[in-house]
């Protein structure tokens, strides 16, 4: 699929990503992992690592578990029948925290939907406006009922409008978080060391015992 949206330049990451994200996962014994519904069968490369391993040298690793969100998949824009992706060619077609509010605005009122103007939920039939509700309700914090409910007596186009605002608002703080903390590299540089620090206190020891069961030392 990575290949077919890339028009076949796929690279050699797409193997290397999923164990290296294994990796990560299991160089601290995690035992829950957030991730989003795309990011589940990478999980369950870890899982099946941790299986193996825990099968050939003895029982070592946890075996994480997924914890998913209630909006486990963001829609594109452009394209609702595949993710919102930051690697999307499309520009409208992914919405990202550091935009501004004039190019929020625009992408969400070139979002496909379709020639319903009532506001419903429906994935299957109508996913392009289903993917609407979702992000509101996502950013928000309501239920999908709670979220139609707010829509009654909107066409899509007004609704489109009103995701959008909810989405600024959303992002606002961040994206002011975001442009302080660029003006202090200081600190960010800081942070990076303090966490880089913790890291290795954390998998170290961890590693050592890795080397050790498998006979690398």
């Amino acid at each position: 699929m990575k290949r077919a949206s890339q028009n076949s330049e796929g690279t050699v990451g797409l193997l290397t990503y999923p164990v290296l994200q294994a990796a990560d996962i299991l160089l601290y014994k995690s035992t829950h992992v957030p991730v989003g519904e795309d990011q589940v069968l990478h999980l369950e490369l870890a899982q099946d690592i941790a299986q193996h391993f825990n099968k050939k040298y003895g029982e070592f690793f946890p075996v994480p578990k997924a914890i998913l969100s209630t909006t486990k998949k963001i829609k594109s824009l452009r394209d609702p029948s595949v993710k919102m992706s930051k690697s999307d060619p499309q520009k409208l077609a992914t919405v990202n925290i550091a935009d501004s509010p004039d190019e929020i605005v625009l992408k969400f009122r070139k979002a496909v939907t379709d020639f319903t103007s009532e506001v419903t939920y429906d994935p299957i039939a109508r996913p392009g406006v289903s993917n609407l509700v979702s992000i509101h309700a996502a950013v928000t914090g309501l239920s999908i009922k709670e979220v139609l409910h707010q829509a009654t007596g909107l066409d899509t186009a007004l609704y489109k409008m009103v995701v959008a605002e909810s989405v600024i608002q959303k992002f606002a703080p961040i994206r002011s978080e975001i442009k302080k903390l660029q003006e202090d590299k200081s600190h960010l540089i800081k942070v990076l060391e303090d966490g880089a620090e913790k890291a290795k206190e954390l998998a170290a020891p961890i590693y050592q015992e890795i080397r050790r069961l498998v006979g690398f030392q």
